[in-house]
C-alpha cells in the first residue's frame, strides 16, 4: 500500500486536507482511494502547506493552484515524482523565506514539473520560485526585503549563507506564463537564495519568459541546461554574486539574449548606484544560437554588473558580448569583468562595447580559441531533453 507521508502525522481518508490559506487560495487536497491506497489520477496540489509534505516516488500529482510552503514547513519531492500544472501564470510552486524544499531526483529518475496540456506549449504554467535571506542590492539595511514579481512575496535580508534546502536532478518544462507585462514566471526564479542552498542538474525545457533568474543572492549552480527558453536563458541582477559551473545554453526558433546580467533592477526605481554590485563567476559555459544571420546576443552585461567567465564556446550569434552603460566599463576597467578562453562559432561581432570606455577585442578576451565549454553529452545524458 503506498500513502502519502507527511512528516506532522499520516491522515487517511477520501480527501485530505492540509490546512487552510489565510490568503485565498484554495486548499491543499491529496485524494486517496479506498483502504488508504493512493490513487495517482486523483493527487491534487495546491494551496498553502501547514505541514510537511513528501511527493512519493514515481507518483503523478496535478498541480491545479499555486503551491505555498511556508516559513518552518518542508516539501520533500522523491525521485521519479512527475508534476503536471494547469494552465495559468498563477499555477506555481513558491518556497518562502525560511520553508525548506528537498527536491533530490537521479539521473536516471529526474523530478519533472510539467504542463497538464495534451499539447504543452511554452508559458501554459507558472514555474518554480524560491525566496530566500541572502543579501540584495535592491533595498538598504539589515534584513530589509523587496517582494517578487509574481505573488508578492517577501525576500532579501543579511543571511548569505542562508538554506533554501536542494535541488537535484529536476526538470522544469513549458513554465514562464506572465500575468502582465511587468510580472513574469520564469522557469526557476531564485530570489535573495543563499549559499546553504544545493542546486544542481537542473534543466529549463521551452519557456517563455527566463530560464533561470537570480534576484540577488549568494547561491551557487551548477549543471545547468536551459533549452528553448524564449528570453533570456539566464538573467540576474539585484546584485547577485554567486557562482554558475558548467552551464549549457541551447536556443530554439524564437529567443532572446543567451544571458543577460544586470548590476542593478531597473524595473525597481532609481537605483543605478547600489551598496554593491552583482558579480558572478561562470566557468565551463556553451552558448548556442540559431546562427548569425538570426541576430541576437549571446551575451549582455548592463547596469554596472560585474562578471568573470572562464572557459566558454560561443555559437551562432550576430554578437558575442554587448557592453552596456559607463558603470560596466568601469567594472571592466577596475579588473572585476573579464573573459578568459573562450571560442567563437559562427559569430559576427565578437565585442559590441557601448560603455564609453576603450575596450578592445584584445583588452577584454583571452586565450581566444581555447575554449572547450562544458561538457554536456556527459553530464546531462539521461534526464535532459533537447
Amino acid at each position: 500500500m503506498k500513502t502519502i507521508k507527511f512528516l506532522f502525522g499520516l491522515f487517511l481518508a477520501t480527501s485530505l486536507f492540509v490546512g487552510c490559506s489565510s490568503d485565498d487560495t484554495a486548499d491543499v487536497i491529496i485524494n486517496q482511494g479506498e483502504g488508504g491506497e493512493t490513487d495517482a489520477s486523483l493527487l491534487t496540489l495546491g494551496g498553502t502547506l501547514t505541514e510537511d509534505l513528501t511527493l512519493e516516488a514515481g507518483e503523478e500529482y496535478s498541480l491545479e493552484s499555486a503551491l505555498i510552503v511556508p516559513e518552518g514547513i518542508t516539501l520533500t519531492i522523491e525521485p521519479g515524482v512527475v508534476v503536471r500544472a494547469s494552465a495559468g501564470s498563477d499555477v506555481y510552486v513558491a518556497i518562502l523565506q525560511g520553508a525548506t524544499i528537498n527536491a533530490e531526483g537521479t539521473s536516471s529518475n529526474p523530478i519533472v514539473f510539467t504542463s497538464a496540456s495534451l499539447t504543452p506549449n511554452a508559458g501554459d504554467w507558472g514555474g518554480l520560485i524560491i525566496l530566500g535571506r541572502a543579501p540584495i542590492n535592491s533595498v538598504v539595511g539589515g534584513d530589509a526585503t523587496s517582494t517578487s514579481e509574481i505573488g508578492g512575496l517577501p525576500y532579501g535580508g543579511s543571511i548569505s549563507n542562508d538554506n533554501s534546502g536542494i535541488l537535484r536532478y529536476l526538470r522544469i518544462e513549458f513554465s514562464g506564463g506572465a500575468a502582465d507585462a511587468a510580472s513574469e514566471n520564469n522557469g526557476f526564479s531564485f530570489y535573495a537564495v543563499g549559499s546553504g542552498t544545493t542546486i544542481e542538474f537542473i534543466q529549463a525545457f521551452e519557456g517563455a519568459d527566463d530560464g533561470v533568474e537570480f534576484f540577488g543572492g549568494t547561491v551557487s549552480a551548477s549543471y545547468v541546461s536551459i533549452v528553448g527558453a524564449q528570453d533570456d536563458s539566464v538573467d540576474w541582477t539585484e546584485g547577485f554574486t554567486g557562482t554558475l559551473t558548467d552551464v549549457h545554453i541551447a536556443h530554439r526558433q524564437s529567443h532572446d539574449k543567451g544571458i543577460e546580467g544586470d548590476g542593478f533592477n531597473t524595473d525597481i526605481g532609481n537605483n543605478s548606484n547600489p551598496i554593491f554590485w552583482s558579480a558572478p563567476t561562470i566557468t565551463n559555459l556553451t552558448i548556442i544560437g540559431l546562427g548569425s544571420s538570426n541576430g541576437n546576443e549571446a551575451v549582455r552585461l548592463r547596469a554596472g554588473t560585474r562578471a568573470i567567465l572562464q572557459n566558454v564556446i560561443l555559437q551562432g550569434f550576430e554578437e558575442g558580448f554587448d557592453l552596456d552603460d559607463t558603470e560596466t566599463g568601469t567594472g571592466f576597467l577596475a579588473g572585476d569583468t573579464m573573459v578568459t578562453d573562450i571560442t567563437f562559432q559562427d559569430i559576427t561581432t565578437p565585442l559590441k562595447n557601448d560603455t564609453g570606455a576603450e575596450i578592445s577585442d584584445e583588452d577584454f578576451f583571452s586565450g581566444i580559441e581555447n575554449g572547450t565549454g562544458t561538457d554536456f553529452a556527459t553530464w546531462g545524458a539521461g534526464w535532459t531533453r533537447s
